[in-house]
C-alpha cells in the first residue's frame, strides 16, 4: 500500500549516461529524484517521484539561516548474479530520524521512506553500473523551507532522495592513507550535534582539511573538544586500531557519528572471535603502542571507502609509521568480506542485505 502512495512523473528528457570507467564520486545524478513536502497543519504529504530538477527556495528559507538540514548516504549494488541489493538501508532510516530529533525535524515514515527508495531504484534502474567496485549512492536529505527569519524551528520541509552512479572507491587496490591529527580544532562535543548527520558538522571540517593536504596528508583525525588528548574520528570516518591483539575504536560519546559499516566491522570482529574494545582512545596512547610496537593496524570506515587502511599519522610534527605503511592482513579482510557480502560473492550471515525485487514491486502496484 505505501508504494501506492508514491505518484511518479516520469521524465521527457532522459540523460546520457557516462562512461562506468570514469564516474568518480557524486559527478552525475540519475534521471528522477523523490520529493515529500511538510507543513505543520498537513504532516509530511504528496509523496512524488518527479524529474530530477533544481530547488526553488525563498531566500529567507530557514535551511540557509540557521542550517536546519540532514542527511544520509547508503547504496545499491548490482551484483555478479545481477540482483540489486541494498546494505541495511533500515539502519540509515533510523539514523535519519535520530538526526531529525536532534535537529528539531519532524520524523519521516519509516515504511514509506524504504518504499521511496525502492521505487527510485526501479524507475532508475538502468543508472546502477555493473563493473566491479561500482555502485549506486543514495543520498536522502531534509531542508527546512519556512521563508521566516524567527530563531525556531521550521514548520515547513521538503524531504528528498537524489542518487548518483559511483566508480570503485579503490580503482587501483586498497592502499593505506597518510592522516594529519588535528591538535587546535575539533569537528563537535559532547552534547553537541556531533552524532547528528548534520550539515554544519561537515563545514567544521573543511579548513582542517585543506590545511592537512597542503601539508600532503589525505585527510584529519579529530579529537576530543574538551582534552585534545582522546580520538573521535578520522575526516567523516569511524576509526579503528589494532593493539596488542584486540581492537580499539572510540565509544559512542554524542560527538561521534554512529557508522553503520562501524557497526558491521564490531559484528564481524566479534563473529571472528577477535577482541573487540570500545572505549576512550587516547592519542598519546596510539603513539606509546607504536613506539612499543603493538600497534599492528589502523583503519577507518564509512559508506564510501568501507575500509580505509591507515599508513601514517602525524601528531605535532611526529609522524608514527602503521605497520610499515602498508595495508594490514585485518583491514584486507575487512575489506573482502563487507564487499563480499554487499556484491552476493561472501553469504551474507548476518542478514544485513536488502534484495530490491524490481519485478514485485511493479506487481504490487498492478494488484493494488
Amino acid at each position: 500500500m505505501t508504494s501506492r502512495m508514491i505518484r511518479i512523473e516520469q521524465s521527457t528528457n532522459l540523460k546520457a549516461k557516462p562512461p562506468q570507467g570514469e564516474l568518480g564520486f557524486g559527478k552525475y545524478f540519475t534521471d528522477h529524484m523523490f520529493m515529500l513536502d511538510y507543513e505543520a497543519s498537513q504532516g509530511w504529504h504528496d509523496a512524488r517521484i518527479v524529474p530530477y530538477q533544481p530547488l526553488t527556495l525563498d531566500p529567507a528559507a530557514k535551511v540557509f539561516h540557521y542550517g536546519q538540514t540532514i542527511f544520509e548516504g547508503l547504496k545499491a549494488y548490482r551484483g555478479s548474479d545481477g540482483c540489486i541489493r541494498l546494505f541495511r538501508p533500515e539502519a540509515n532510516i533510523a539514523r535519519m530520524n535520530r538526526s531529525n530529533a536532534r535537529m528539531s525535524v519532524p520524523q519521516l515514515d519509516s515504511e514509506l521512506f524504504l518504499a521511496a527508495i525502492e521505487r527510485l531504484i526501479e524507475v532508475d534502474e538502468a543508472w546502477i553500473p555493473s563493473e566491479p567496485g561500482t555502485s549506486l549512492y543514495i543520498r536522502p536529505f531534509v531542508i527546512a523551507t519556512q521563508p521566516v527569519l524567527g530563531v525556531a524551528p521550521s514548520e515547513q520541509y521538503q524531504f528528498a532522495i537524489i542518487m548518483s552512479p559511483v566508480g570503485a572507491y579503490y580503482p587501483e587496490g586498497i592502499n593505506p592513507v597518510r592522516i594529519f591529527v588535528e591538535s587546535d580544532h575539533v569537528r563537535a562535543s559532547v552534547g553537541g550535534v556531533g552524532e547528528a548527520k548534520t550539515a554544519g558538522n561537515y563545514a567544521a571540517t573543511f579548513m582542517s582539511q585543506q590545511t592537512a593536504k597542503e601539508a600532503g596528508y589525505t585527510q584529519v583525525m579529530w579529537l576530543d573538544a574538551a582534552q585534545h588528548r582522546f580520538i573521535e574520528e578520522v575526516g567523516s570516518m569511524n576509526v579503528f586500531f589494532c593493539m596488542g591483539g584486540k581492537v580499539c575504536t572510540p565509544a559512542l560519546s554524542g560527538s561521534i557519528l554512529a557508522g553503520i559499516t562501524r557497526s558491521s566491522v564490531i559484528q564481524l570482529l566479534k563473529s571472528w572471535g577477535i577482541t573487540v574494545e570500545e572505549r576512550a582512545i587516547s592519542i598519546e596512547e596510539v603513539y606509546e603502542a607504536g613506539r612499543a610496537g603493538i600497534l599492528e593496524e589502523a583503519f577507518g570506515t564509512g559508506t564510501a571507502a568501507v575500509v580505509s587502511p591507515i599508513g601514517e599519522l602525524c601528531w605535532q610534527g611526529e609522524r608514527l609509521i602503521i605497520g610499515a605503511g602498508r595495508t594490514g592482513e585485518l583491514s584486507k579482510r575487512l575489506y573482502d568480506t563487507l564487499t563480499g557480502i554487499q556484491y552476493g560473492t561472501v553469504e551474507d550471515r548476518f542478514d544485513w542485505m536488502k534484495d530490491i525485487d524490481l519485478q514485485g514491486i511493479i506487481r504490487s502496484d498492478i494488484m493494488e
